[in-house]
C-alpha cells in the first residue's frame, strides 16, 4: 500500500528528513516516534505531497503504486480536530453533504467512530461536543471520504485516560492502513504493527516490538523517560496557607464550578486531575483572573483577589497555556515577547526588562542565538520554555501549568517537569497525564462535574501505572 525509499527533505541546507525507507501493507498502522524536530511531521506531510515551504525532497513514494496519490486516498487527522470542524455548521448537515459527495453511509461510520446517530446528536454544533467527541467526528468525516491511507498527527493530545481508551479503540477499529505521529507512547504500544524510532530526521531504529525491546540508546531514553517515577518529595504542607480559595462557583452557559475550597502553602505542587468538562480549567482560570467566578472568594496571603485585577494582582498569578504557539506572535521575536510582561506588569524599563528576560532565557536552555529567533522558527519544547519564562518574569507567588506538557515527547516532557519543578513558587498542574502527577505533584484534587470529590496526598489510586487503560 505504501513504499518510501530513501526520502530525504532538506530546507535552506539543512536535513529534515535523511534515507527514510520503509513500507506499509494494506491495514496495517505504522508509528512515528521521536522528540519534537525528529521529522515525524515532515514525513506525514511528504506523503500527503506537501511540504513546508522552500523546501526540497528527494528519493521516492508510492501510495497503492502511485505518486502523486489519487486524490482522496489519503486523509489526515490533525492534532486540534476543531481546525477541520465547521464551528457555524450542524454535525448532521455536514455528514449529510459528504455522504452525498462519496456515496457512503452516515449511520455506518457513526457507529464505526463511536458516535450516536440519533436527531439530538446530529443537530449539535462541533463547539458542544467534548474533545474526545470532536476527535471521533473528525475520524468520521474522514471515514465518509473512504481514504485508503490515513495520517494521524497525535490524535490523543490532551485527552483525560477515559478518552483516550475509547479513541485508541476507535483507531484499532480502522479498515484503512494509518500513519500514527505520536508522543504517546501507550497509544503506539496498543496499534502499531511497526514502530519507527527517530531522530533528527533518521531512523535510528525500526521493528514490530522496539518500544518491548529497544536496542539503541535513544530508544532506551524514550521508553524510560515515560516510565511512572515515585516522587520523593513528602506530601506534607511546608507551612501555613498563602492561597485560600473557598465557595468557589462558576458557570459559562450553565454550572461549571460548584463550592470548590482550597488551601496552598508556599512552595507547594498541587495537581488537579477530572476528565474533560470537568471543571479543571475552569478553576485554574478563576485563579488567574482570566474568567469571573459567580460566587465564592479568592485569598492570596490573606488578601482577597479583586474579580477584576489590576496588574499587580495579575502579576502574582500566573498562567501557563497548554499550546505556546497560539500565546506568541508568530514574527515576532521571543526575547521582545517574554520581556514585555516585565514591562507590563512590573512597569521595568524595556532594556532593564531585555536584560532580566535574557538572563531567564538563557537559564531556561535558551541561549541568545535563539531566543533572538521569530516564535515560528522555534520547536514545541522551546517555545514551552519561553512560555515558563514569560510568566516567571512577572515574579508570581502561584504558577498555573495547564497540560503544558501535553503534545512534548517524553524526553523534552520530562525536562519541563523538572524546570518548573524546580522553581521556587506554588505550583498547580492541570493535567490528564499521570506521568505528569507522579513525577510531579505532592498532593492531588480530582473534580467531576465542577466538585472536588477526593483529594490525596500522592495521587488517586492506580495513577501510577499509565500503561494500565481505563474503562468506558
Amino acid at each position: 500500500m505504501i513504499n518510501v525509499a530513501d526520502l530525504k527533505v532538506t530546507l535552506n541546507g539543512r536535513a529534515l528528513v535523511d534515507a527514510m525507507t520503509f513500507t506499509a501493507k494494506e491495514g496495517q498502522t505504522i508509528a512515528l516516534v521521536g522528540a519534537s524536530g525528529s521529522g515525524k511531521t515532515t514525513t506525514g506531510l511528504a506523503l500527503l505531497g506537501q511540504l513546508p515551504p522552500g523546501s526540497e525532497m528527494s528519493g521516492r513514494i508510492a501510495i497503492d503504486g502511485r505518486w502523486p496519490p489519487r486524490r482522496g486516498d489519503v486523509a489526515y487527522l490533525p492534532q486540534h480536530p476543531s481546525t477541520v470542524l465547521n464551528p457555524v455548521r450542524r454535525i448532521g448537515s455536514v455528514l449529510r453533504e459528504l455522504s452525498r459527495l462519496h456515496g457512503t453511509s452516515v449511520p455506518g461510520v457513526l457507529a464505526a467512530a463511536s458516535l450516536p446517530a440519533d436527531t439530538e446528536f446530529l443537530r449539535r454544533f462541533p463547539h458542544q461536543l467534548s474533545g474526545g467527541q470532536q476527535q471521533r467526528l473528525a475520524f468520521a468525516q474522514i471515514l465518509l471520504a473512504a481514504p485508503k491511507v490515513l495520517v494521524a498527527d497525535e490524535p490523543t493530545t490532551g485527552q483525560d485516560p477515559r478518552t483516550r481508551a475509547e479513541l485508541t479503540a476507535t483507531f484499532a477499529a480502522l479498515p484503512i492502513t494509518t500513519i500514527v505521529l505520536s508522543h504517546d507512547l501507550d497509544l503506539v504500544r496498543r496499534l502499531a504493527d511497526h514502530v519507527i524510532v527517530l531522530r533528527g530526521g533518521r531512523v535510528q531504529e525500526a521493528g514490530p516490538d522496539i518500544l518491548g525491546r529497544p536496542r539503541s540508546d535513544y530508544a532506551r531514553a524514550l521508553v524510560e523517560a515515560a516510565r511512572p517515577v515515585e516522587n520523593p518529595v513528602a506530601a506534607e504542607r511546608p507551612g501555613p496557607p498563602i492561597l485560600t480559595v473557598r465557595d468557589l462557583t462558576a458557570a459559562y452557559q450553565g454550572p461549571v464550578l460548584r463550592g470548590i475550597d482550597l488551601d496552598m502553602a508556599a512552595g507547594e505542587r498541587l495537581a488537579i486531575v477530572g476528565s474533560s468538562g470537568s471543571g479543571k480549567t475552569t478553576l485554574a482560570r478563576c485563579l488567574a483572573g482570566l474568567h469571573r467566578p459567580t460566587a465564592g472568594t479568592i485569598a492570596l496571603h490573606g488578601q482577597r483577589l479583586s474579580l477584576r485585577r489590576n496588574r499587580a494582582e495579575l502579576a502574582r498569578v500566573q498562567y501557563i497555556f497548554q499550546d505556546p504557539r497560539a500565546t506568541f506572535a508568530p514574527g515576532g521575536r521571543i526575547l521582545d515577547q517574554v520581556a514585555r510582561t516585565a514591562v507590563r506588569l512590573r512597569g521595568l524599563p524595556t532594556a532593564v526588562a531585555a536584560r532580566e528576560a535574557g538572563v531567564l532565557l538563557e537559564n531556561m536552555g535558551l541561549p541568545a542565538e535563539t531566543s533572538g529567533r521569530p516564535a515560528r522558527t522555534l520547536s514545541g519544547g522551546e517555545l514551552q520554555r519561553a512560555g515558563i519564562a514569560r510568566a516567571v518574569l512577572a515574579d508570581p507567588d502561584v504558577l498555573i501549568c495547564d497540560e503544558i506538557t501535553s503534545a512534548l515527547d517524553p524526553l523534552t516532557q520530562a525536562d519541563i517537569l523538572d524546570l518548573v519543578t524546580g522553581l521556587r513558587t506554588t505550583l498547580i498542574l492541570i493535567t490528564h497525564d499521570p506521568i505528569v502527577v507522579a513525577r510531579s505533584a505532592q498532593r492531588v484534587i480530582a473534580l467531576k462535574e465542577g466538585r472536588a470529590l477526593q483529594e490525596r496526598g500522592r495521587r488517586p489510586a492506580g495513577v501510577a501505572d499509565r500503561r494500565q487503560p481505563r474503562g468506558g
